[in-house]
């Protein structure tokens, strides 16, 4: 039987302030929430395409999402 989820490690840290970031927003856990951003990020692309096939507004939309998680300054 195959699993439908898996599990991603992420700092703690990281996952405190996400739970700080959507607060009154709708999103019910941090995990909620970054499923939702994970989905906005890879799920526009298609599966043959790499990184590297991003457009300029890609990479900036990818890089402010970052940076608002925290993994970019």
């Amino acid at each position: 039987m195959r699993e439908s989820r898996v599990t991603i490690k992420i700092p703690r840290p990281l996952y405190r302030r996400i739970g700080q970031v959507i607060e009154g927003s709708g999103f019910s856990s941090p995990t909620d929430f970054v499923v939702f951003v994970l989905r906005d990020l890879v799920g526009e692309r298609g599966p043959a395409e790499t990184p590297d096939e991003f457009t300029q507004e890609e990479l900036r939309s990818i890089r402010r999402k970052l940076r608002n998680l925290g993994y970019l300054e």
